[in-house]
């Protein structure tokens, strides 16, 4: 009888763990990163690629707070990361951390095809920068796509740096996303600064102007992010980290 009792009380702790994990997984938020498959810099035949910090720092900031990442890019597979961004100089604690960080280093070589992911599956979408995506992800119909659909579907975007690039060709019911949003994204003159104002297809905020966003931005090189709703946009890579706290916040305060 006492044998029959100390079941019965197992089985039932081990019911109330086994449906407590259950509900906490279920309130386990998910995100997608989508991250560049181009690494050619137009013909100066120099590599680009994301660029680390814009990648690593929103990592860390959501993953250490409990957030499920998943990684797609265009073509599947290991992304190109822009050496530059891979100098010493360039480096912050999270670069560090990020290149000493098998697991993920690991997960960076087997991302998902963009093509194969779906929005459903998650509660955001997130996309570092690095000039990349000014080819692929500006041009590639599948993410432009992505992007309106996590829209539509009240679910946070956001982007850092040169990332804005891949809302050009996105439209919601007829009209380019960003008309009438506040946005911000990679300065003229940060370009001009960096020498690539000729080199790149085209100008983040001139695009951002055109397609009839409210471009906003802070002195060069300086953190800056604004949020418009869903849409969550940030200036360069001293942004990344901003950026994902604001994605943050709005990921905690959905239920």
């Amino acid at each position: 009888m006492k044998k029959t009792a100390l079941l019965t009380i197992l089985v039932i702790t081990l019911s109330c763990f086994i449906a407590t994990a259950q509900k906490q997984n279920k309130k386990m938020k998910k995100v997608l990163f989508v991250v560049t498959s181009h690494d050619q810099l137009g013909n100066t035949g120099e590599k680009t690629g994301f660029w680390t910090e814009e990648f690593a720092a929103p990592y860390y900031a959501l993953a250490d707070k409990g957030i499920q990442i998943d990684i797609a890019t265009p073509l599947g597979g290991q992304p190109p990361i822009d050496p530059k961004s891979a100098d010493p100089a360039s480096a912050t604690e999270d670069t560090k951390r990020f290149d000493t960080d098998t697991a993920l280093l690991a997960k960076l070589k087997n991302t998902k095809k963009l093509s194969e992911v779906s929005p459903s599956d998650y509660d955001a979408v997130f996309y570092p920068g690095g000039h990349g995506p000014l080819w692929d992800l500006a041009e590639d119909s599948t993410s432009s796509d992505l992007i309106a659909t996590f829209y539509t579907q009240n679910k946070p975007i956001a982007f850092v740096c040169h990332a804005p690039a891949a809302l050009k060709n996105v439209k919601v019911n007829g009209d380019f996303l960003v008309k009438g949003k506040k946005v911000t994204g990679f300065t003229n003159s940060e370009e001009a600064a960096v020498g690539l104002t000729n080199i790149v297809p085209f100008l983040v905020e001139d695009m951002l102007q055109k397609n009839g966003g409210s471009y906003s931005k802070a002195g060069d090189w300086q953190s800056y992010a604004v949020e418009d709703g869903l849409l969550i946009t940030g200036q360069n890579p001293a942004s990344s980290k901003l950026v994902a706290e604001k994605l943050l916040a709005q990921l905690n305060a959905k239920k």
